[in-house]
């Protein structure tokens, strides 16, 4: 994942299936009955173990429950559930990459850290395995896990990045329509202003909800290749890079947050998420556990909750339809069992994944399984993903992690106003190339 602690604590928290609050220690669990090591046991049955993070309901009942579920079709297949807290996980994964040897089935956020794994030659690849499946889930949904035209894991949930508004705070300052460009919203945010409205909820004091802004707009200038190429160049001095600082640097000098927002979090009562649910700013930026925060956090906004895509720059290469997000997925080990890749072929089936979006609330990564989702908030987000023209998962999970934190510390700098946007793409640059 990535060193930028908060950005990860606050994005998990909310994300309903995935947690970080939890156990602090490995728990082993079978989901049939007393395990048994990775391989063939007594009876004849093949065994793996299943590393995942869900140790809170929903998921903490809903995972071993589909693990069980596919034992009673393969009685010949015996599934060793492990669940792990989400740092204790990243923790015993550095441990076992730096062994040599990964569990059968593991967690992964894809991006860097899977390549990593993958340079290693400890994962599999999975390409020809689920060549004949594969075609039935969101294509967003898997580009966090394909390297060279090769897949190296599946997805079993996935989430973007989105404006959500008040409409009737919209409303109040006549504003009719969302914006599609960076213009446009500009624009929006200088009548929301002039009607008495605070325009934007931010939780400065934790850096990545500002980070959003610099990285959607890195998007919509430089295009998700022009991300990459960054990347791979660890140089981030480029034109487009200092035009989204620029831009930004628009936003911020129409003062649009709210009256301490430097020192606001992203949850407790005067955080983020309060001050959007309580109808006390028009906008923020956030993910799609935003909806649940805000009515957590304060009273929530009801129907008067609305969404809309980051909006496109004019002249950029990026387009508006090009969604930054992230999800999580699994991976196998190196010459792990084939039956785990069958178990993942039914777990991300349209019945199991219609199954985890009724009950656990997540955004299908099968096709076949949107007509389960009814929540019109978590629709909006999906229906974005779905028509995605491509994607570029959370800056700390694609990125090394010094330089997830760079870009949070340079980015919440530029937005209180002691870094330029040509400091930002050179203090960016600077720590990509020290690693």
């Amino acid at each position: 994942m990535s060193a930028t602690a908060p950005s990860t604590f606050s994005r998990r928290r909310f994300l309903g299936v995935v947690s970080v609050a939890g156990l602090g220690t490995a728990v082993l669990t079978a989901c049939g009955d007393d395990s048994d090591p990775s391989g063939t046991d007594s009876q004849g049955r093949t065994v793996f173990e299943w590393w995942h993070i869900q140790t809170t309901e929903p998921g903490k009942t809903l995972w071993p429950a589909q693990a069980k579920a596919y034992e009673k079709l393969h009685p010949k297949v015996k599934i060793k559930c492990v669940p792990l807290e989400n740092d204790a996980f990243k923790s015993k994964m550095t441990a076992l990459v730096g062994s040599g040897k990964l569990p059968d089935l593991y967690n992964t956020w894809g991006g860097g850290v899977l390549k990593q794994q993958i340079d290693a030659g400890l994962t599999e690849d999975l390409t020809d395995q689920v060549k004949d499946w594969i075609g039935d889930l969101v294509p967003a949904a898997l580009e966090a896990y394909q390297f060279d035209g090769k897949t190296y894991a599946i997805p079993n949930d996935i989430g973007a990045v989105g404006f959500w508004y008040n409409k009737a705070l919209f409303a109040k300052a006549k504003i009719d329509k969302t914006p599609t460009t960076w213009a446009e919203f500009l624009d929006t945010v200088k009548k929301l202003k002039a009607a008495g409205i605070t325009p934007i909820a931010l939780a400065g004091k934790e850096k990545w909800p500002g980070m959003y802004y610099w990285a959607y707009l890195a998007i919509r200038v430089a295009g998700v290749d022009g991300m990459q190429k960054a990347a791979d160049a660890k140089d981030f001095t480029g034109d487009d890079f200092v035009k989204a600082g620029e831009h930004l640097k628009e936003l911020v000098a129409l003062q649009p947050f709210q009256k301490g927002f430097l020192g606001a979090a992203y949850s407790g009562p005067t955080g983020q998420g309060a001050t959007m649910g309580n109808g006390k700013a028009a906008m923020e930026l956030m993910g799609q556990w935003a909806p649940n925060v805000q009515k957590s956090e304060g009273k929530g906004l009801g129907k008067d909750l609305g969404f809309f895509p980051f909006p496109g720059v004019d002249g950029g290469k990026g387009k508006q339809t090009d969604v930054f997000g992230g999800g999580g997925g699994y991976a196998l080990r190196k010459g792990g069992p084939k039956e785990a890749v069958d178990f993942l072929k039914f777990f991300v089936s349209p019945e199991i994944n219609s199954k985890l979006v009724k009950e656990a609330g997540v955004i299908p990564v099968n096709k076949k399984a949107r007509e389960a989702l009814t929540d019109p908030n978590l629709k909006a987000v999906s229906d974005m993903l779905y028509a995605a023209t491509a994607f570029q998962l959370y800056l700390d999970q694609a990125y090394p992690p010094a330089v997830g934190q760079e870009v949070n510390d340079s980015v919440a700098a530029l937005i209180a106003g002691s870094k330029s946007p040509e400091q930002v793409a050179r203090s960016i640059t600077q720590v990509a190339k020290s690693q």
